[in-house]
């Protein structure tokens, strides 16, 4: 049977079309369009549909992909937060997700996120193409001897942490349990608290759960210093983003490095350069000289991207040989 992949980008197509033929028992069908209550539709008499994380996979569009003869959803994230499982449950909808792929992709990006907010990096790439080669507004800092702080050191949290202990920094966590790895390296774990107060860097690496939504949010914001650096790469929703432009407007902090946004469905993926973006709050944001946002870029790497498809394929072929493989969230009902 034939797998109807949604939301595949160029570069992701002909790894997706090379790890099926190579699987054998499935052809697969790559789509640019993302999975919406208008595309849903498209996917009627497809048993098997793969999906990317910007998916609506809420109510109404499960019902409508249950009604279509859709029985399994392997989406090609480690992020769930689209679904609803409880109404895939009722459904009878097998789901799963790609639990684990390289951390260094988002980690790495996280750190290039940081650095070029610290050393201006787009503001200088942009005067060299005008053939302007002053220096003037491009003062950076060491980031040997400062502090980072890193909110969540599983997988990714750690492999932060040793990106930051091999710049040379004072290494504070906070986590629900604390990672032996990164205490290995000097990490201190402390309370948010002193954690927002004493960092010169702060990263998230923590899921998006109704716990920490907008786990950054204006109190939070005032606590954090002047000249801070705060990098997301995780989820859009843990950033309160309209208290954070209200801080930018104030005039506060050294740089915000932001790979993910809280309203970014329908927006991110996507080629929105000639027409009015209606969102005031992400055209607010991005005018900052001190702000880059970038597209949920940080897993893009050839090697992750790699992982991602093998473990959707194997996703499917668990689902074809009723399997309960380890990404499953919602089993197969037989």
């Amino acid at each position: 049977m034939d797998v109807l992949a949604f939301g595949v980008q160029a570069d992701e197509q002909p790894l997706i079309e090379k790890a099926f033929a190579e699987e054998g028992s499935h052809g697969v069908r790559c789509l640019n369009v993302f999975l919406t209550e208008d595309t849903v539709p498209i996917a009627a008499g497809h048993e098997i549909i793969s999906t990317s994380v910007n998916a609506d996979l809420g109510a109404r569009v499960l019902r409508a992909l249950a009604a279509g003869g859709t029985r399994m959803i392997a989406q090609r994230s480690t992020g769930f937060n689209n679904i609803d499982l409880e109404v895939a449950r009722e459904l009878g909808l097998t789901v799963a997700r790609v639990s684990y792929y390289s951390p260094y992709s988002v980690a790495e990006f996280a750190w290039t996120l940081a650095m070029a907010v610290n050393r201006r990096v787009v503001r200088a790439a942009g005067r060299t193409r005008d053939f302007d080669f002053r220096l003037d507004g491009l003062l950076g800092r060491d980031m040997r001897g400062r502090t980072v702080g890193v909110l969540g050191t599983g997988k990714i949290g750690e492999a932060f942490t040793r990106i930051a202990h091999g710049f040379g920094m004072n290494l504070l966590g906070w986590d629900v349990a604390e990672n032996p790895a990164c205490t290995a390296l000097g990490m201190r774990y402390v309370e948010k608290a002193e954690l927002f107060a004493e960092s010169d860097v702060i990263s998230l690496h923590v899921p998006l759960l109704p716990s920490t939504h907008h786990l950054i949010d204006a109190a939070v914001l005032r606590q954090m210093k002047d000249d801070a650096i705060l990098v997301n790469s995780s989820r859009g929703g843990l950033v309160d983003t309209e208290a954070l432009v209200n801080e930018l407007r104030a005039g506060r902090f050294m740089g915000v490095g932001l790979d993910v946004y809280e309203a970014e469905a329908g927006l991110f993926f996507l080629d929105k350069s000639l027409e009015v973006v209606a969102d005031d709050t992400l055209a607010r944001l991005v005018t900052f000289p001190n702000v880059l946002v970038t597209s949920h870029q940080a897993y893009y790497t050839l090697d992750a991207v790699g992982e991602i498809v093998a473990a959707t394929v194997r996703n499917v072929a668990d689902y074809g040989a009723g399997r309960h493989g380890e990404n499953v969230l919602v089993p197969r009902a037989d």
